[in-house]
């Protein structure tokens, strides 16, 4: 039989093959952590006049990803992102955010993909990366990430978005 190691690298490597397979685009290179950028057009709205939408995060604990998404918010102010803040309100992009957490009583690894779509429903940019954690002795993969780890992904993710606002 496997070993739980074996069986982690396994899952590992299935579901990076699967977040690869999701892009429209060439496939990323994986690096042990942080975001992973794919081709993308570039936006044609000024970065000053654009706002931005984002979507229930999907795959993650309702309380985490509502930590998350203080997290985001602080980090776009921080890098002079408009967000919109009301349900259903116009925005020039709208992010769907999509979360998978896999981990061990050794680690925990947090896989997270951001897309971001235009107004006319085409996707025009993606943000994908991972993120390690602590591990966790409950089983649920979600109990090894941290604040400090969500943070991390706000913070790269909104890096990695305003790089983009400002590419063309």
């Amino acid at each position: 039989m496997f070993t739980q190691k074996t069986r982690h690298f396994f899952f590992l490597c299935l579901t990076a093959i699967f977040l690869a397979s999701c892009a429209d685009n060439k496939l990323p290179t994986a690096t042990l952590s942080g975001t992973i950028e794919n081709q993308s057009i570039p936006p044609k709205i000024a970065p000053d006049q654009a706002t931005f939408a984002f979507d229930q995060f999907m795959g993650i604990p309702g309380f985490m990803g509502d930590e998350l998404a203080g997290y985001v918010a602080e980090r776009a102010a921080f890098n002079h992102i408009k967000l919109v803040r009301r349900m259903g309100a116009p925005s020039s992009y709208r992010i769907k955010g999509h979360l998978t957490s896999t981990g061990s009583k050794a680690n925990t690894t947090v896989f997270y993909v951001f897309d971001i779509y235009d107004n006319n429903g085409k996707r025009v940019h993606r943000i994908e990366g991972l993120e390690p954690a602590g591990g966790t002795a409950t089983g649920d993969p979600w109990a090894g990430v941290s604040s400090d780890s969500l943070k991390r992904i706000a913070t790269r993710s909104m890096a990695s978005l305003r790089a983009w606002l400002h590419s063309s």
